[in-house]
């Protein structure tokens, strides 16, 4: 039997207000009106609550009756996730598609999970064992790589009474009985459900010592982002914030991706949805699917339910976290969610702060970049959840209050250049703006690489990408013909970096990964080059010498090598140089 905790009493926009409401609790789910439209209530004051609904409201008039649950807004967890897509508020798009065709009718509840889908389970607990939240009790297979740990929620101990024999059980079916220390009895399936604004317990946090490879040189070798950690990648219309997200997607080393399309355009998603499917997993050969959930919020939807989408995207991604796996989260994009804020804070007449956005944005944005990081779970596995947030700014503005509060709550900064976009230079990541606070912290990841001199290399490098940027402000004034040959061919080095490093090509079936060693490789020769130039135009080389050497356009081409025979190469530079010795030798 429905319980009903009020009744409509105003309506505006997706933001509904009720009277009668003595009986209903802070963040319960509602469904209002005859529709059954899902709604959460936000706001209570006296015997007047105030309604957030995720649909539409059109035709919703006062006096419709509100239906409580008794539960927050909550996601479906257990195995059949990967590979579907969901909405903000986890209905599949999927089967509501089979069910009712192109337009979802309001008000429709489809479970998240095939009810009728049988899993193989395969029993690890046994009888009279004494189990507590986060033990697992069983495993399943998903997919061909995946195997799904169906754990005791947590919250809840004691001793099991009966676990299923090994076989197939659908996920809503009994597995196991528990008798907690009161004796109560509670029965365990495959599927729990967990409130989307509430992060999963954990033993505890783990400090950040692996890097997210994402095959991508400007980021792993210059500003790379650690498991667990957090990034924004701020940059304006047309920059390359979405490809950059897909290419990180596809070629980084997470065992599970979680893409949150937040209130983007349509047909941007439709690119997604249709694009994804047909990648291939680098690492098993199998469609990217296997591993992947979509959530598809576009910007035609309810407005609300775009609010929702990053919960319920963190709450899926805690989940496999808590299983030992390592996820990445790529937010598209959080401007879009903080204007949703926006538009609700302004139906609720609240007081606005910059530009509009509620004064509590910050809080926001900050719980939840919160829920990334390194954890030891409670079944004493390690898993990590890793934020990749796309920042909009409007105009490209980056002092426009979002990117300058997700700034303050993430280690790690990519800012998109409009310049280098232009320019066709991709992944159009500037070095100037962008930054990186786990450059510490994974050091000793490279030492264990062999490749100790990262971090010397790394900073000697972004010390000549800044002395380029101040001699190109002297060559627009004078012309490059002013500067010594000591200073031109700093800018002869930065431009050979740029474009043998730094550019890279994600049509190319080389180029558009490089493992870490080859990124060491490169960077390595990189600086020879640059080392013994130096050396050689004090002793009297001229730039026109060294840009004439053959070996110039090997270094050029060898981000498109797929050996592994970096000694030759090192081999040729080496007498190159050898022979410009000689030249000085004779003159």
């Amino acid at each position: 039997m429905r319980r009903q905790v009020g009744i409509v009493d105003r309506v505006h926009g997706p933001v509904v207000e009720a009277r009668e409401c003595q009986s209903g609790m802070m963040m319960e789910l509602v469904h209002v009106g005859e529709a059954g439209l899902v709604g959460e209530i936000i706001k209570l004051s006296g015997n007047r609550g105030v309604i957030q609904v995720y649909e539409d409201t059109t035709g919703l008039a006062p006096g419709q009756p509100v239906y409580g649950t008794g539960m927050p807004l909550s996601v479906q967890l257990g195995p059949g996730l990967l590979g579907r897509i969901y909405d903000g508020i986890q209905r599949p798009l999927v089967d509501l598609k089979e069910r009712m065709g192109t337009f979802i009718s309001r008000g429709e509840q489809i479970p998240a999970l095939n009810g009728d889908a049988l899993f193989s389970f395969t029993p690890i607990t046994t009888l009279d064992e004494r189990v507590s939240g986060g033990t697992v009790i069983g495993t399943v297979p998903e997919g061909e790589r995946m195997i799904h740990r169906i754990m005791v929620p947590p919250g809840l101990s004691g001793k099991i009474l009966f676990i299923a024999d090994a076989g197939s059980y659908r996920a809503a079916d009994e597995i196991a009985l528990l008798e907690d220390d009161t004796g109560r009895k509670h029965s365990l399936t495959m599927i729990q459900h967990w409130p989307i604004r509430q992060a999963r317990p954990v033993r505890r946090r783990l400090q950040l010592s692996r890097p997210l490879v994402t095959g991508q040189r400007v980021i792993d070798t210059l500003f790379p982002l650690a498991k667990g950690g957090t990034v924004a990648i701020p940059g304006g219309f047309g920059t390359g914030k979405t490809m950059t997200q897909h290419a990180v997607a596809k070629w980084c080393d997470a065992d599970v991706i979680i893409y949150i399309g937040c209130g983007e355009r349509g047909n941007e998603m439709t690119d997604v949805l249709r694009e994804f499917p047909l990648l291939v997993d680098p690492r098993s050969g199998t469609s990217l699917m296997d591993r992947t959930i979509l959530i598809a919020n576009t910007s035609n939807m309810p407005v609300s339910a775009r609010e929702a989408s990053i919960y319920t995207g963190a709450s899926l991604a805690e989940y496999y976290r808590d299983q030992g796996y390592h996820v990445a989260v790529m937010a598209d994009s959080t401007s879009r969610w903080a204007e949703a804020l926006r538009e609700l804070s302004g139906r609720m007449e609240e007081m606005p702060a910059e530009e509009g956005f509620p004064a509590y944005l910050p809080t926001r944005i900050a719980q939840f970049y919160e829920r990334a990081g390194a954890m030891e779970t409670l079944s004493g596995y390690e898993g990590s959840v890793s934020i990749i947030g796309a920042v909009s700014p409007p105009g490209g503005d980056f002092s426009e209050p979002v990117t300058q509060h997700t700034k303050r709550f993430v280690r790690c900064f990519w800012a998109l250049d409009r310049q280098l976009a232009n320019a066709r230079h991709y992944p159009a990541i500037g070095w100037l703006e962008s930054y990186s606070e786990y450059i510490d912290d994974l050091e000793a990841y490279w030492k264990e690489q062999g490749q100790g001199g990262w971090i010397s290399h790394r900073r000697t490098i972004l010390d000549l990408l800044q002395r380029e940027v101040r001699l190109l402000q002297v060559v627009k004034l004078v012309g490059p013909d002013a500067l010594p040959d000591s200073q031109r061919f700093i800018l002869e080095v930065c431009s050979l970096f740029k474009r043998a490093f730094l550019q890279q090509d994600a049509f190319d079936e080389v180029d558009r990964f490089t493992s870490i060693e080859k990124q060491a490789n490169m960077l390595k020769l990189l600086l020879q080059y640059w080392d013994m130039g130096s050396r050689a135009i004090s002793r009297g080389a001229t730039v026109i010498q060294l840009r004439r050497m053959k070996v110039v356009q090997e270094l050029m081409k060898m981000k498109f090598r797929s050996d592994d025979n970096w000694d030759s190469l090192e081999g040729k530079l080496q007498r190159a140089f050898d022979r410009l010795e000689l030249l000085y030798e004779e003159s």
